[in-house]
């Protein structure tokens, strides 16, 4: 490897002891933190098979990563069960050590993702973030899942950092960068790519019900066009700039079913 990426490894592995000594990392996360350190490595390896076999053994450990499942980690709840208007959903928040791996394993083992899309970021961004805005949040609004509710809560700063940084960061380095991206160089069809990765992306808000995923992957086109005239970039602005149009003026994360 690179020695910025060596430099990089040994970063993110003093953060990671430090939050095994502070007890935000059980040794149960050990096994996750070798298994990715073995998918960098086979990544890198001349032999296809070993190619392959790294790319599997991370969409595996991502797949668990994004969903939580792998034991170990204890994200730290700093917003707890707020009600942020009148009719939403309370809502919680984690600062979680186990999504950001994701990200930070693509950065070191597949540097590619950030050469990958295009080169036009402001043009790409005053086309695709209005238009994604106004498609997904109209249709949660007509589908009565929000309403008008413009606020600016004592919790919004750490929301915005949480959400550009683990959030939106990490889930387009993977749904863009490495899906898309890596699609497009496999199948040498950029709309199949695009096509491709909004469905996976809306298909991972599953677990929120249907119009989840119909308004995810609908974001998930958007997001694919950023990326594709404007870079990763492009896309991780596109992202954040919609969630942060929802927080800052819709009913957040959601009204109350009726």
């Amino acid at each position: 490897m690179p020695v910025s990426q060596w430099i990089g490894l040994a970063l993110l592995g003093f953060a990671y002891v430090f939050s095994l000594v502070n007890g935000s990392l059980g040794l149960l996360a050990l096994p996750s933190l070798i298994a990715l350190l073995c998918a960098g490595l086979l990544v890198s390896r001349s032999p296809h098979w070993q190619q392959l076999s790294g790319h599997a053994l991370f969409v595996l450990l991502a797949f668990g990563l994004a969903l939580h499942w792998l034991p170990g980690f204890h994200g730290a709840k700093v917003i707890d069960k707020v009600v942020f208007s009148n009719g939403a959903v309370p809502f919680s928040m984690y600062l979680n050590l186990d999504k950001p791996l994701i990200g930070l394993w693509l950065l070191l083992a597949c540097p590619w993702v950030l050469t990958m899309g295009g080169k036009r970021l402001l043009p790409s961004l005053v086309t695709t973030l209005p238009a994604v805005i106004a498609a997904c949040l109209g249709g949660a609004w007509l589908l009565g899942m929000i309403a008008w509710a413009p606020k600016w809560p004592e919790q919004a700063w750490l929301w915005v950092l949480n959400n550009l940084l683990l959030v939106s960061l990490t889930e387009e380095l993977l749904f863009r960068g490495y899906i898309q991206g890596g699609l497009q160089r496999l199948l040498k069809n950029q709309h199949l790519a695009l096509f491709l990765a909004a469905g996976l992306f809306g298909l991972a808000h599953l677990g929120a019900g249907w119009q989840w995923v119909l308004l995810a992957s609908l974001a998930g086109i958007g997001y694919g066009l950023a990326y594709r005239y404007g870079g990763l970039i492009a896309a991780i602005l596109c992202h954040f700039g919609l969630n942060l149009a929802h927080f800052a003026g819709f009913t957040y994360p959601m009204l109350i079913p009726s």
